[in-house]
């Protein structure tokens, strides 16, 4: 029995997850949800699961909410998810979006947690110090990211330095078969239009921008210990090979499966097995073409900056991240245009950052302080 704290529980990932692990009462038990805003669904969760601590966003919440578990709220409540301790061993999935999931991720290592990460802030912010608290504390970390996973599939079982590069697919977005100049006037409800995946908000804008993509690179770097120089990326429109691995010889491997989310959570919460499941779709290869194109970073510089910033390493992947996710908010909050993400990235990693010690509290001081300078500009 493996005890479940679920951040993010109403958002996409959170929510697949509950639908995967709803299908195995003798394997997974939920401890702990953070429902954010949506006490609407929170509640009917709270009801499926009865779990023994809940995280609302407001202290005004509290009251609206229905429940004899634990009950707090805010950040400070999802460190308290974090750290709460029960009688099994314990996976954490860390399913929040932002920079919010950094520090929920580190309480949740220092309480001997294993963790199951779809906050891929956690890993642009602050990899070093993650890896190396993993390592400190013992526990796992495995990635719920369909790209992550494939390659964590394709690896295992095999020597390190046998592998030549990774190859990171991505579908293109909403925005893949528009030219630049095409992309001036485009609108959030464009954005949102993922072709091939139903994702929250912020995360489908990412994808249209390529940003996701890079953010996958870096976590990539820090999973698998692989230098940026030997991660590529392809664009692959069908979303069925979810990654790929090249060794020395030549001879790749890849991973494929269809466009479902719920398959590499489950992986991610039952590895080492790859269990059986009745609410999953066999993927039917035949009479299915598969494409792979060139992903240019010309047309997705915010692919180019990501890989910018990680080879800079320190405090740039935390500025990129920062830049991004506040103009996200405000490109949502129809305040600027969706070109103008990548002027606003672009400027914050090329500042100076030299002069900061990389330590987690600074981290959090820079993300906050990039992200609150770029909202008051336009708000």
């Amino acid at each position: 029995m493996k005890d479940l704290y679920i951040l993010g529980a109403c958002g996409s990932i959170g929510t697949q997850t509950l639908d995967i692990i709803a299908n195995y009462p003798n394997e997974f038990r939920v401890v702990g949800l953070s429902l954010g805003r949506d006490l609407k669904l929170g509640q009917e969760l709270i009801d499926k699961f009865h779990p023994e601590i809940v995280c609302v966003r407001e202290k005004s919440h509290i009251n609206q909410i229905r429940t004899n578990a634990k009950i707090c709220y805010g950040d400070a409540g999802l460190i308290e998810i974090a750290q709460y301790k029960s009688s099994n061993e314990e996976v954490l999935v860390n399913a929040l979006v932002g920079s919010s999931g950094l520090k929920p991720t580190i309480a949740a290592i220092k309480a001997k947690k294993n963790i199951a990460l779809a906050n891929k802030e956690t890993l642009v912010m602050a990899g070093e110090i993650i890896n190396k608290l993993v390592k400190e504390n013992d526990v796992y970390l495995h990635p719920i990211d369909s790209e992550h996973s494939a390659i964590w599939q394709c690896i295992r079982g095999e020597d390190r330095s046998d592998i030549k590069r990774l190859i990171i697919t991505a579908s293109g977005g909403s925005f893949r078969d528009k030219k630049r100049e095409e992309l001036i006037d485009v609108t959030k409800e464009d954005a949102l239009k993922h072709p091939n995946w139903k994702m929250g908000a912020k995360i489908t804008i990412d994808s249209a921008s390529m940003m996701n993509k890079g953010f996958e690179v870096i976590e990539a770097h820090f999973l698998f210990d692989i230098p940026y120089d030997n991660i590529s990326t392809v664009m692959h429109r069908e979303s069925i090979v979810h990654s790929l691995v090249e060794f020395n010889d030549t001879s790749i491997k890849a991973n494929l499966g269809t466009p479902d989310m719920r398959i590499p959570i489950l992986y991610a919460l039952s590895y080492p097995r790859h269990v059986k499941t009745k609410n999953l779709t066999d993927l039917m290869l035949e009479g299915k073409t598969l494409h792979f194109e060139t992903l240019s970073q010309e047309r997705f510089p915010l692919l180019a900056y990501a890989y910018e910033a990680g080879k800079k390493g320190g405090f740039y992947p935390v500025a990129l991240n920062a830049a991004n996710e506040a103009a996200v908010y405000l490109f949502l909050q129809d305040k600027i245009k969706f070109l103008d993400i990548e002027k606003i990235v672009y400027e914050y990693i090329n500042k100076d950052y030299s002069n900061i010690d990389y330590n987690i509290d600074e981290i959090i001081e820079l993300d906050k302080k990039i992200q609150t300078e770029i909202k008051r500009r336009f708000v």
